[in-house]
Parts: structure tokens; sequence; C-alpha cells
């Protein structure tokens, strides 16, 4: 589950102000009775589970006692999973969540804290909880021995909506709780080695001005690196990201993001660094492609026949298609969490923290502005124009071209997005030139779903010849799917006057 929280810190003689205001009609706040909970919270030797945000703590007295929360890019959230277990073992499962930051490295005890918590509940008129507000005093514990103390105050959204904790927010922060960026408990009781920098560096933000290309270089591949890493446990989980969308989705763009990246800054990076590490990364992508297309072709199937309320398909041989498709991924996703748990996987992580420090040319110390444009440009030039004498680029795209000439004027796209967006620290027109492909790699990317879609219904229908009910279905299913693709290629040439006008490409070379 996502976690949103809020943190604060107060002194000993800090007194929880009346929260009335905060509490909608016919509410109230209900004050729980206190509480000791005492919390073993593990690690390996070097503390890098704290130094990445994640945690992993056994808490006695709890319902589901082991917890591990991981870090997500949302200001203030975390995932938090919990499981049964005794304190003698970490279970498994949570034990395979931290595995890109543990890396094979022993886990044990680091710091153990205990919290006498006093919890206030903000409750609507249906004595519904919509956040919780924990007031905790702290104590690190070693032994019998007290080694620190500390108190702050949590408050936790739960059934409430955001605006519930600003306002919460506002009424402690006038009181007095100190607000802003927050160390979690235990990294207080590890003190500095806990705040140490995480294995893989933070990148910077990609429109952040930069000075070298190498800065920029730099800072693409930790955002492609850390989009692989934070996406790694959700995937175990076969979780979803809010959307509609899926971690193994996030997962393989990172990869083919990283892969694409590598590609653009290759007269920056050591090229034999950046190929051995390219080939690692196919190889995951590929494992994670399975699983993603299956994913996409389940959901595909119940959009495409449904699209015609008025011409129902036949229920049976679309579940038929559909009980197909969940074979193919459930043996995708077999085999990817098979990858997971291998040594070839946990090397792939050691080598994608150790290119979070790149090995870098001469030419990444030249001035970004000097260098980036013509590095995007061969890119953008793949994609306008495609290869030489074979006249298979955007610019002249064929509508009556064959299916496999469109797909590869969408990978040019990809890559040539990828790489636009990677030089966004060049400003605005990176940003909107950006924009634009985004919009052509969308279409591009619906007409290959949808021509993918259209040979797997028939292939379905080929291997049971006999159902011919089946096969009237597949060719129904296959029909819309070619209406989709028609109405792409009419759309098409709009979109790419859109994204190579020159107003968008003036500062490319």
């Amino acid at each position: 589950m996502l976690e949103e929280e809020r943190k604060f810190e107060v002194g000993p003689r800090f007194a929880v102000p009346d929260l009335a205001a905060c509490v909608p009609a016919g509410g109230r706040i209900v004050v729980r009775p206190k509480v000791t909970l005492t919390a073993t919270y593990f690690d390996t030797a070097d503390l890098r589970l704290a130094r990445a945000g994640v945690s992993l703590r056994h808490r006695r007295g709890d319902d589901l006692p082991w917890t591990v929360k991981l870090p997500t890019d949302v200001p203030g959230a975390r995932h938090e999973i919990s499981r049964r277990g005794g304190s003698g073992s970490v279970p498994a499962d949570l034990l395979a969540l931290v595995t890109v930051w543990r890396r094979g490295a022993p886990i044990g005890p680091a710091a153990v804290l205990r919290s006498v918590r006093q919890r206030y509940d903000v409750c609507d008129a249906s004595d519904t909880v919509l956040a919780e507000i924990a007031d905790d005093s702290v104590s690190v514990v070693d032994g019998r021995r007290t080694v620190a103390r500390f108190r702050e105050l949590e408050v936790e959204r739960k059934a409430g909506d955001t605006g519930l904790l600003d306002r919460i927010e506002a009424v402690l922060a006038g009181a007095g709780a100190t607000t802003g960026i927050f160390t979690p408990k235990h990294v207080r009781a590890l003190g500095a080695a806990a705040q140490a920098p995480a294995d893989l560096p933070a990148p910077a933000l990609p429109h952040r001005p930069a000075v070298t290309a190498g800065e920029v270089a730099t800072g693409a591949l930790r955002r492609d690196i850390a989009r692989i890493l934070m996406h790694d446990p959700l995937v175990r989980m076969r979780a979803g990201v809010g959307r509609g969308d899926t971690a193994v989705h996030q997962m393989r763009v990172g990869c083919r993001r990283l892969r694409s990246d590598l590609r653009t800054f290759a007269l920056l990076v050591d090229p034999g660094w950046a190929a051995e590490l390219r080939t690692e990364v196919r190889w995951l992508a590929r494992l994670l492609g399975a699983a993603r297309d299956a994913e996409v072709l389940r959901d595909r199937l119940v959009r495409t026949a449904s699209a015609d309320p008025l011409a129902p398909l036949d229920e049976a041989s679309v579940a038929r298609l559909d009980a197909d498709l969940a074979a193919r991924y459930e043996d995708a996703y077999t085999a990817l969490d098979k990858a997971l748990e291998s040594e070839r996987y946990l090397s792939l992580v050691d080598a994608l923290l150790a290119a979070g420090q790149p090995v870098l040319t001469a030419l990444a110390r030249a001035p970004a502005g000097e260098v980036l444009p013509r590095l995007v440009g061969t890119p953008w030039r793949a994609l306008a124009y495609g290869d030489p004498g074979a006249f298979n680029g955007a610019d002249d795209l064929d509508p009556a071209a064959p299916d496999a000439v469109w797909h590869a004027v969408r990978i040019r796209a990809k890559r040539a997005r990828y790489a636009v967006d990677a030089a966004a620290a060049l400003g605005d027109p990176a940003r909107r030139l950006a924009a634009a492909l985004a919009r052509v790699q969308e279409l591009l990317g619906e007409h290959q779903d949808a021509a993918v879609a259209a040979g797997t219904w028939l292939g379905i229908a080929q291997s049971d010849p006999d159902d011919h009910l089946l096969a009237v279905t597949a060719g129904r299913l296959m029909e819309r799917e070619r209406a989709a693709i028609r109405t792409v290629r009419a759309g098409f040439a709009a979109a790419w006057r859109a994204a190579s006008a020159r107003r968008l490409t003036a500062w490319l070379p």
C-alpha cells in the first residue's frame, strides 16, 4: 500500500494543540490509549537500506510485525508492505523486496527503538478514520541502556484527503512543530553514517542548467537507473503504479531509456564500459517485455472487444483469447521472477550502480550547449530521414507502407524523444520538442499495438482451427484493429508536421 504521511519535530514540552478546526462537521477527535512499541530495524553493515531511504523493521505487538518501507517519486509518500512472522528471521518475500539495495550483503539488527505513542484519530461523522496523528516519545536503546531520546509527530492520511493533512499541518506548525525535510526515526538513531549518500547518487533534475555535456549525460543515466531500481520491488509484487500503469512497464521503460541514452551519449562515455552494460540491460528488457506485452494485449482485448456495444462479440471466444494471454503472462512472469533471483541480475544491479558514476571521455568536459545539439541531432535525423536511400523516415512515410516500416519509424521516434528528453537541461526548445515527439510516439505506439494485437487474435484462432466461432471472433477483432491502424495513419502527417516545425527544431544542427 502507498503510505502518505508528514512528520514534525517537537520538543519534550510540546503540547498537542486543539485540532477541532480540522474535524469535518459531525466528526470528532478520538484519543487512543498510550502504547509502547519496540521496533528493531535491520540493515547491512554499511547501512545500504537507510542511506537509500529504505527501512526494514520488526515491531513487537503489531498484528503484522514485519514492515518494509520503500521510497517513491511522490513527496511524503512511501510504499509500505507488512507481513506476519516471528522475530527470528525476516520473511523471505520482504527480504526479496530490498534486493537491489542489499545486493546480497548480510543483513541484521542495526537499531532498536522504543516509542511511547499517543495516537489521535481524526474521524468523520460515521467514525471513519480520516487521518492518524501519532505523538511518539522515542528512546534509542542498546541492550538495557538508553543512548538517545527524541520526540516527533507523524500525521498519516487514511480515508481523508491531502487537504486535511494541510489543515492539520497548519495547526501543528502554528503550535511550534517543526516542518520541512524530516529524518526518519531509525536514521536519526543510526547517526551520520545512515545519512551518507546512497550508493546511487540522486540525479539532478532534467531541467537544471548544466555546465558540461558530461553532467547532462550523467544525470540522464542516473534517472534511468533509478527508474529501474525503484520499480524492482513493485515488479516482484506485480503491482500497479496508478492510472492503469504497471511496475513492469516502468521498469522496462527505464531499461529502454538507459540503452537509448547510452547510444545518444556514446561519444561522452567509455565505449567498452557502455557496450557491456547495454548488453545486460537488453537481457533484462527482453524479460520485462514478454510480461508487459501480455499485459498490453489483455488490456487491449477488453477495449477492442467492447468497442462497439451494438455489435457484441461472443463472450466465450473472448474468454478463450484472454485465457491464452493469461497463460503467456504467467509464463513470462515466472521467467522474470527467476531472473530477478539470479546471480546475473545481482551483477547487473552492481553494474547499474557503478554506472551512476560513468566513465566519461574528454569530450564530456565540453560545454553542454556546444555538444548536446549535435548528439541529439543524430537520432533526430534518423527519425526524420531514415536510412540513406531507403526513404523510410517520418518525412516521407508512405501511408500504404507495410506495418514493419511504420514500426521501424516508431523505434526511431522513441530514440529521438528519449534523446531530446535527456537534453532538457538546454531549456524550453528541447522541452517543447520532446512534448511534440511524445504525441508522435503515442500515435506510432497505438499503431504497433494494434498491428501486434491483430496478428495475435488470428494466431490464437489458427491454433484451434475446429473452433469456428473463435475464428469469427478473432476476425472481427482483427478488423477493428485494422480500423485503428487506418485512423493512426490518417492522423500521423499532421502530428509529424507539428513535431518537425522549424520553430521546434531550429536548435538542432
